[in-house]
């Protein structure tokens, strides 16, 4: 069975984009040549690729399972026009993380990375998208909150990290000790919007306000700590978003009793697989020694 590599860029594109229209345009073509040429597809490979709807198209269960192969084709016919060249590629692994861990996870692991023998990339999801990118084959390695096993993915805990609250070394009630909410009520408030909890916090927060003043909560987590970084608020975020800020004092902790008694359990999780990976595993293990380091062992 013959294929063409322009094909597969092209299932690439429609099972991205959701239409076959979008992918003809992309390239100038018309909508019934990307049809054709997806029919085609699918009658050499035997299996029908996507369901097709008014809105546009889905991948089926044997284009996500064919996708991995098709983007590993790609991305090593690339490799090879790099090394014709005289420039051959690196390895590269593709790391997806939540915005609000980005700094811990992104700049920790560069940081001990440097110098390794292959390249990074890194890109920002939620957790649900990360676990799907992870199964397609678009991420390798995945940094999301605690999710069900997903067959087909390992999954590991990293760190438990508790919600707290900080604020800036100069706010006139850092370092006070045994602070209560009704210390903090009538403070400029906007905690990062960690979970279903953080509404139930505001609406306890507002009981206890003397001024009708507006509640504001905000994500991702750099938007919070800016806010309590350089305009004086006090927010609410996982203590791990912040932990180098903690650690050079740039913020502080705030001593509040009652605070919600909630945390972000942290995971890593990557598609399991025989074929030897060498730098999906220093990374997996270099991540591992950083965890220890958030959870101060």
């Amino acid at each position: 069975m013959s294929m063409d590599l322009d094909d597969l860029q092209l299932l690439l594109d429609v099972a991205e984009l959701g239409s076959f229209s979008q992918a003809a345009a992309i390239r100038g073509w018309s909508q019934p040549l990307v049809s054709q040429r997806i029919a085609q597809l699918e009658e050499s490979l035997g299996a029908p690729l996507f369901q097709r709807h008014r809105r546009g198209v889905t991948p089926t269960r044997a284009c996500e399972e064919f996708l991995p192969a098709a983007r590993l084709a790609l991305a090593t016919l690339s490799e090879g026009r790099l090394a014709l060249q005289g420039a051959p590629a690196l390895p590269c692994i593709r790391l997806s993380s939540l915005p609000s861990l980005t700094s811990v996870v992104f700049g920790s692991l560069l940081m001990e990375l440097v110098d390794e023998p292959f390249e990074i990339r890194c890109t920002t999801d939620h957790s649900g998208e990360i676990m799907q990118s992870l199964l397609t084959g678009e991420a390798d390695i995945g940094f999301v909150l605690k999710r069900p096993p997903v067959a087909g993915l390992q999954m590991e805990l990293l760190c438990c990290s508790p919600i707290i609250a900080i604020a800036s070394p100069l706010h006139p009630l850092a370092g006070c000790h045994g602070l209560t909410l009704e210390d903090i009520a009538d403070q400029r408030l906007a905690p990062q919007v960690w979970g279903p909890g953080c509404d139930v916090f505001i609406q306890q927060l507002r009981r206890l306000r003397r001024a009708a003043s507006p509640l504001h909560a905000v994500q991702p987590a750099s938007a919070a700590r800016d806010l309590a970084l350089e305009h004086g608020f006090i927010t609410l975020m996982p203590e791990l978003a912040i932990k180098r800020d903690l650690e050079v004092g740039r913020l502080v902790r705030l001593d509040v009793r009652n605070l919600p008694q909630e945390h972000w359990d942290v995971m890593m999780a990557w598609r399991g697989g025989k074929r030897p990976n060498p730098a999906r595993e220093t990374v997996l293990a270099t991540a591992r020694t950083l965890a220890k380091r958030w959870r101060n062992e």
